[in-house]
């Protein structure tokens, strides 16, 4: 029996129309698959409301990947495939396996030797970064910065090293309600000259990208309110 296949399937940054950040093509083929695996169930119904998807959601099957999930059911998520049957992998937005605990599926599936197609879709990671004016040859992204005050100065301290010993752009996202406070200990903690990037509420709207020195942050950085806001933040020279 010929296997499935796994197909990672993007999700708009915001609540925003599908189309405008998705292909036709990642719509269709939604409807090849059955089963999808998610972080939260309610946010991928929702999704697949928005899409048109043809088949009855309530007798779609949703396996959820998150914090509360135990590692026992996992290594049974794929064995749909085995069956000639695709699965879907979506993200709660954005790129499924980046910043996203998808990256375990993959995995799995890499073992297995099961066909992963990526499709395209917005990242706000990238989104940001080409809108920075930041180097975009040699970038690296570090998650989320610890949340404990000196750590967290002793971690940004590290990336501006990084920055300017090796011209890399540093990517970083913070919880959106301690948004501000990050904005408030990058100006405070970098160099008067280091650039820092705020961009949120991408593809939406609302959003607002501005690429200033820190020292022009300490003075601007009251006039942008970020809480609750998606933001990716960066450090560029």
């Amino acid at each position: 029996m010929q296997k499935g296949k796994l197909f990672l399937f993007p999700v708009p940054i915001g609540d925003d129309v599908v189309s405008h950040s998705l292909p036709e093509l990642n719509q269709q083929l939604l409807a090849s698959c059955r089963t999808f695996i998610v972080e939260e169930t309610r946010t991928a119904r929702r999704f697949l409301k928005k899409t048109g998807y043809p088949h009855p959601i309530d007798d779609t099957v949703f396996l959820e990947l998150n914090e509360h999930t135990s590692p026992d059911q996992i290594g049974s998520y794929l064995d749909p495939i085995l069956r000639g049957e695709n699965i879907g992998l979506l993200s709660e937005a954005g790129l499924p396996c980046v910043a996203d605990p998808g990256a375990l599926i993959t995995r799995i599936a890499q073992q297995r030797s099961i066909d992963i197609i990526p499709l395209v879709g917005p990242s706000s990671l990238l989104l940001a970064l080409m809108a920075s004016g930041f180097n975009g040859q040699n970038f690296a992204f570090s998650g989320y910065l610890p949340v404990d005050k000196t750590r967290r100065t002793a971690a940004i301290r590290r990336l501006e090293e990084r920055l300017h010993r090796e011209h890399q752009t540093q990517i970083f996202i913070e919880a959106p309600y301690r948004n501000n406070q990050m904005l408030e200990a990058l100006s405070s903690t970098l160099q008067p000259r280091t650039m820092i990037c705020v961009a949120c509420d991408l593809t939406l709207p609302s959003q607002t990208i501005r690429s200033l020195p820190a020292a022009l942050w300490k003075k601007e950085r009251e006039k942008i309110n970020l809480h609750k806001r998606n933001t990716v933040f960066l450090i560029g020279e």
